[in-house]
């Protein structure tokens, strides 16, 4: 199966960031890929306090899906689309998946959030199982994908062979541009990334945006926990590669004897 994973700048507003999702994805389908992922709040851009968000609507919000469905629809491909989401309990953090006849097959909540984000969204309750051209997949957002590797183990348990991890690091503002990947003098997002596929033996995926001082880059993972490929450090475009699904064991996860750690 061919993937894709979605670089873009951050959005100026929701129809710029619509405008990426449809260059992208477009980019991706003339590539062959099955599905592209987006980064962490996509719809309408991650709350840093550094950039300025477009104040929106649920409704607006409801529009943007909308057109996301289209795209993909008219391009034949899967996406995963990183927004904000008003439910009737408050705003959460998700990330819907669209088939690529452009239906919503469902989202994904962020359930372990940031403690600065704690009076931005809601926390979600609930890990699901998504399937695409008969991959299994899941998705962890930021940072439990970084700091709670419990999420991923439990998806690569239920059956996930790869999962997708959108986040948001990084600043236009400042910083220190890497020029190597997994380098010891990086931030530890991109060894966490080889710890996440390596301790369960799938595919990790990661997407981040394209900014001038990225603390990590897209980055997909073997299941030996070795990097494939990677986007160019602060540099917007899309990264298509191709998985193997049956390397995708999840042997070490399934090795897990849950016994030992109930609570």
């Amino acid at each position: 199966m061919r993937i894709a994973l979605a670089t873009p700048p951050f959005p100026k507003s929701i129809n710029d960031g619509l405008f990426w999702v449809d260059k992208l994805a477009t980019e991706a389908a003339n590539k062959g890929a099955a599905i592209i992922c987006f980064p962490e709040s996509y719809i309408p851009g991650y709350p840093a306090e550094e950039f300025d968000v477009e104040s929106h609507s649920q409704q607006k919000l409801e529009q943007a899906l909308d057109q996301a469905c289209k795209i993909a629809r008219e391009h034949n491909i899967a996406i995963i689309l990183p927004m904000d989401w008003e439910l009737s309990q408050g705003i959460f953090n998700v990330a819907f998946v669209i088939s690529e006849q452009g239906e919503v097959l469902g989202y994904q909540t962020k359930n372990q959030l940031d403690p600065s984000e704690d009076n931005r969204w809601l926390p979600g309750t609930e890990l699901h199982l998504f399937e695409v051209r008969g991959i299994k997949f899941g998705i962890v957002i930021c940072h439990e994908g970084f700091r709670y590797p419990e999420t991923v183990r439990q998806l690569a348990r239920r059956g996930a062979q790869i999962v997708f991890h959108p986040h948001f690091a990084g600043s236009n503002k400042e910083g220190i541009k890497p020029t190597q990947w997994g380098h010891p003098d990086n931030p530890y997002y991109e060894k966490a990334m080889m710890m996440r596929s390596i301790e369960n033996t799938i595919y990790f995926a990661s997407v981040n945006y394209a900014t001038d001082y990225p603390e990590s880059t897209t980055s997909l993972i073997n299941p030996d926990g070795k990097c494939i490929a990677y986007q160019p450090y602060g540099e917007a475009g899309v990264l298509v590669a191709d998985i193997n699904p049956e390397l995708a064991t999840a042997y070490l996860a399934k090795r897990l004897k849950s016994q030992l750690y109930q609570e």
